[in-house]
């Protein structure tokens, strides 16, 4: 486990470097990347791998919203760090190798399984952003 930790960690925290992000957001940018995977890992055996993904993404989502107003930086920065290590790079190579190699209906299934986490990464950052809004202008009570 401490490998998915680690691995995850400097995933997240190289792309910081490759992007030439701020210095200063490195580690939380790999801190993202790493609770986002450790979440995905967790759970992916009792729910699924896109369920997984959508709620890792939610939780990366949420945590970048929150780093970004604890060090006024802003959110893009977290967010595309922190998925880095949810995006389905090897499977999407694998479903085009299965076109070429005219194996269709293999390519088939992985494409639609690689189409369906891409679409849980995008949905689980877009509901921690209309999470962001909706808590943020709610009516303040008296």
């Amino acid at each position: 486990m401490w490998a998915h930790f680690l691995t995850s960690f400097f995933a997240a925290a190289s792309f910081v470097i490759l992007f030439n992000a701020p210095k200063k957001s490195l580690f939380h940018c790999g801190l993202v990347g790493m609770l986002g995977w450790v979440l995905y890992v967790f759970i992916r055996g009792e729910i699924g791998e896109a369920p997984a993904t959508l709620a890792a993404s939610l939780l990366v989502g949420i945590l970048c919203q929150l780093f970004a107003k604890m060090y006024r930086t802003p959110v893009i920065i977290f967010s595309v760090a922190g998925i880095i290590p949810l995006v389905p790079g090897g499977m999407a190579y694998n479903a085009m190798r299965r076109f070429v190699e005219n194996r269709y209906d293999e390519a088939l299934q992985i494409g639609a399984q690689t189409l369906m986490i891409a679409g849980a990464i995008a949905a689980g950052l877009v509901l921690s952003e209309v999470l962001n809004q909706m808590l943020r202008r709610r009516p303040k009570s008296i």
